[in-house]
């Protein structure tokens, strides 16, 4: 499958087969890693890894996939650039695009990601933003794979705030992908119509079911329960009100004991705020699993790069 050119940016653009593809190079690549077997696919290629919100797993996955594959990361700040400050995005981009091959970007604005693919003319990857995070969606199905040995068919429970940037993205990945996704919230915090709509058109194609509830026996034959923390990067002045309202949805003893599975797992992105959406006890005992997830980033990151724009 030739992906070479694409950028990255919400797995909308994205088909079932595209998706399936890129998940079986990250385990190629993984498998690969794990012998000792790195790459040159991105040999001779310079990418710039634009961070307007710090991180960890991101940073990091794109900084080792890019080494492991031959080519040379560089760093850009918020200080560093002055994207969208003295400098339009189209412009920066424009100014990118003639220096780099590819350009990671991770914000808050989407709109941002969007223009740098427009105007940079180099494959542009989406590292999160206010609206999408779909790198993380790719580790996330990786791990459900060597989990359970397939996606299609999966129960998929969503717990907490359902209108933030991982449950769009796990809306639509799953919905596309054959996975029964369900987002347990409360009504105030749930997707919009809009998208809701657009990923039950994408569930009809695959056989999937997507769910929108605030009714916590909603968990009931889970194969998985997925949970992200209560507050965004950026919305820190709502936590009272957060943990508040979502206090009914933590993941804890109760909550799982629902689900009726002993195969259960849990599932978080990270980092994690244990004692608000998931307690210090799961949070522990499924650690192996969550931290499989974490290391998952940097070899579906680097099958992305691979993909689009290796040699």
């Amino acid at each position: 499958m030739n992906l070479r050119g694409r950028s990255f940016l919400t797995l909308k653009d994205y088909t079932a087969d595209e998706i399936e593809y890129l998940l079986s190079l990250a385990k190629q690549l993984k498998d690969k890693k794990s012998k000792g077997i790195l790459g040159d696919s991105l040999k001779g290629k310079n990418i710039a890894l634009i961070f307007e919100k710090p991180s960890t797993r991101t940073r990091c996955a794109f900084t080792i996939g890019c080494i492991d594959e031959g080519g040379h990361p560089e760093y850009l700040g918020s200080d560093d650039i002055q994207l969208g400050h003295k400098e339009s995005i189209e412009d920066t981009a424009r100014v990118l695009g003639r220096m780099f091959d590819g350009i990671q970007f991770r914000g808050f604005s989407h709109d941002h990601v969007e223009k740098l693919a427009k105007y940079s003319g180099v494959p542009v990857w989406n590292g999160l933003t206010d609206s999408y995070h779909p790198t993380q969606i790719l580790a996330d199905f990786l791990t459900l794979k060597e989990q359970f040995g397939k996606l299609e068919g999966l129960n998929l429970v969503y717990v907490g705030d359902g209108r933030n940037n991982m449950a769009n993205s796990l809306l639509i990945g799953s919905s596309k992908i054959g996975i029964n996704i369900t987002i347990l919230s409360p009504k105030s915090l749930w997707p919009g119509g809009e998208l809701i709509n657009l990923c039950k058109e994408y569930a009809k194609t695959s056989g999937s079911q997507t769910t929108i509830t605030d009714k916590v026996e909603s968990v009931e034959g889970a194969d998985a329960i997925y949970t992200d923390v209560w507050c965004s990067m950026g919305e820190e002045d709502l936590a009272a009100e957060r943990i508040k309202i979502l206090k009914p949805y933590q993941v804890n003893d109760d909550l799982l004991a629902k689900t009726g599975k002993a195969h259960t797992i849990v599932l978080h992105c990270l980092p994690a705020v244990k004692g608000n959406e998931i307690t210090y006890d799961i949070f522990e005992k499924y650690s192996s699993v969550i931290f499989d997830q974490a290391e998952n980033r940097m070899h579906t990151i680097k099958a992305i790069m691979v993909a689009t724009l290796g040699n």
